[in-house]
């Protein structure tokens, strides 16, 4: 069965990970993947490509599409002809009901929306404008997926359809993310810091909606009572040249503890190798790739009550109210009071339940069986 997916682009992202990691472990007796992204091939274009899937590049930029580009994206469309299309976030999911429109016969329609717009004046004016189109459009689909719960409420109040609609969390490869025996020495010693350091940290790409401000706010309050704790950020413009965080970090007097590590690939390592993670998003997120990655790893973590995330931790962390800088610190300071075993106790509490709930094959399995219904259902 050909199933064509439809996204804006292949950076690293929460969408673009949870595309590769589903093209990873699909049946492929089954179903045969195709990957068009709007724009280029990105940082994941090629990951993809190697896993025997074809991947088109439409080049298209933002704003009014130019027309030329349309053309010889319906010409591809028609070439592919697939059997189902899925679009992936806003501006892939309307590309996916125009290359329904553009085919002669009844093709299965699926939009998977992964964020948790709060308050549409905080998006970008051309975000706002496609959500809005996509609320008025969103009966066309035969299916909406959400990857939370909170997610599908928020768009349900912009006016999207709530009829066919289901949940498909994110999910998590158990075997790549993990406890690694030698994970807190080798990320110390990368670091140049003694081993019994403690070492909390946030994996983010820079974005006002992350709240690294609010993050290095509240290391600072910690840094006051526990000058020996160290912080570890990663993500992409997380790094030296970021000017404003390094302004800030160098006004809370705290340039010591922190490690600013951009973007990295060994992220799975990295993890392993904390004590505590973080998300301190204020708003926006919807399933936090970077929370259910660290809980699989068996770190325990501290989340803001945005999207989904106290759903995800559950029992195996804490959670505060999105923005209170001052609860952030606090719960840090409770995760920091606790014996080494207790937390590694939490830890083990929280990789059962990313097992239990968000396993990636579990994950994948109710894709496949969506896919299989729909094309039945054709048929």
């Amino acid at each position: 069965m050909k199933i064509l997916h439809i996204i804006s682009g292949l950076p690293i992202g929460g969408a673009e990970m949870m595309l590769y990691k589903l093209l990873s472990v699909i049946d492929r007796d089954i179903f045969e993947p195709i990957v068009i992204s709007l724009t280029d091939y990105g940082s994941l274009g090629n990951n993809i490509k190697n896993l025997n899937t074809p991947v088109y590049k439409m080049e298209m930029n933002a704003g009014f599409p130019n027309p030329f580009k349309v053309w010889r994206f319906i010409k591809l469309i028609r070439k592919i002809n697939p059997e189902l299309i899925q679009g992936w976030m806003y501006h892939g999911n309307l590309a996916a009901l125009l290359a329904k429109w553009v085919l002669p016969n009844h093709v299965p329609l699926l939009w998977n929306i992964r964020h948790t717009p709060d308050d549409l004046k905080k998006e970008k004016c051309t975000t706002a404008r496609v959500i809005r189109i996509g609320a008025r459009l969103s009966a066309q689909p035969d299916q909406i997926i959400y990857n939370s719960k909170v997610s599908e409420q928020k768009h349900e109040l912009l006016g999207y359809d709530n009829k066919n609609k289901s949940i498909i969390p994110n999910g998590f490869n158990c075997e790549q993310f993990k406890p690694f025996d030698n994970a807190k020495s080798r990320l110390r010693h990368s670091l140049d810091l003694k081993k019994d350091t403690l070492l909390i940290g946030l994996v983010a790409r820079f974005h006002i909606m992350k709240d690294h401000v609010g993050f290095l706010h509240s290391a600072g309050k910690l840094n006051k009572t526990y000058p020996e704790i160290h912080f570890v950020l990663v993500g992409q413009g997380v790094d030296e040249n970021n000017h404003l965080l390094i302004k800030l970090i160098e006004d809370l007097k705290i340039r010591e503890n922190i490690h600013l590590l951009g973007k990295r690939m060994d992220v799975d390592e990295i993890t392993a190798g904390l004590d505590i993670a973080c998300s301190s998003s204020s708003w926006g997120e919807s399933f936090s790739n970077a929370i259910g990655e660290a809980m699989t790893c068996g770190v325990p973590c501290i989340v803001t009550d945005v999207g989904d995330s106290a759903r995800i931790v559950g029992e195996s962390g804490i959670v505060v109210k999105p923005g209170d800088r001052k609860a952030f610190a606090d719960a840090m300071v409770r995760l920091i009071k606790m014996s080494p075993e207790e937390r590694l106790g939490l830890g083990k509490l929280a990789r059962n339940r990313i097992i239990k709930y968000f396993s990636l094959n579990l994950v994948v399995k109710k894709y496949e069986n969506m896919y299989q219904n729909l094309l039945n259902m054709k048929h």
